[in-house]
């Protein structure tokens, strides 16, 4: 039995099997895009990605000490959301009907996540610590700007989460061009631009 994280993957598990059904039964085009970590500037402020840039942002600018993170260690297939929509554009561009996984293939840590937009905003950071007990530090100043606490520790965590997508692009000719890198990079310059970089 799959381990889901929360009610809302169940609720997927149950849109996919339904869409498949109603196909089935009713010839009805519909098709399922099984869409990995799709992100973007777009993405929620509750988001580990977009929360990860704010939060690095804010430090840079002055405008927050520390930012506060869960488990580094999760693994994340993470794509470009506006890739991803055009994958699900290309299904339904198709004679009939299917079932797609649109992912990249790649897995990056959450910890690769900050180190990456750290980088792009010129902070030297550093690990010290293990556990519930590392930390993140400014080695410019010498200051911890990221902590983890055991509230955002989800309690049935999926450590790793990766997508094979080669049917969509054998099928759809779909693939992804925006890399991790520059993924983080991407956000986090859209981040910056937008006004003092703090602004939904």
């Amino acid at each position: 039995m799959e381990k889901f994280s929360k009610p809302y993957a169940c609720a997927k598990v149950f849109a996919h099997l339904t869409t498949k059904n109603y196909r089935e039964a009713y010839n009805i085009f519909a098709c399922n895009g099984i869409l990995f970590n799709h992100e973007s500037p777009r993405r929620g402020g509750t988001f580990v990605t977009r929360k990860v840039v704010r939060g690095l942002i804010g430090i840079k600018l002055g405008k927050q000490k520390e930012l506060m993170l869960g488990n580094l260690d999760a693994k994340r297939d993470w794509g470009y959301a506006k890739e991803y929509v055009e994958a699900m554009w290309k299904m339904l561009q198709m004679k009939s009907p299917d079932d797609y996984v649109i992912a990249t293939g790649e897995t990056h840590t959450v910890k690769e996540f900050v180190e990456e937009c750290a980088k792009c905003l010129d902070i030297p950071l550093e690990w010290q610590g293990k556990g519930l007990n590392e930390v993140g530090i400014n080695s410019k100043n010498n200051q911890v700007i990221i902590r983890l606490a055991e509230r955002y520790f989800r309690p049935t965590e999926v450590d790793l989460l990766v997508g094979d997508a080669s049917k969509a692009k054998n099928v759809l000719g779909w693939e992804p061009k925006v890399k991790f890198k520059e993924l983080v990079k991407l956000m986090t310059e859209h981040e910056l631009n937008t006004s003092d970089g703090q602004k939904s």
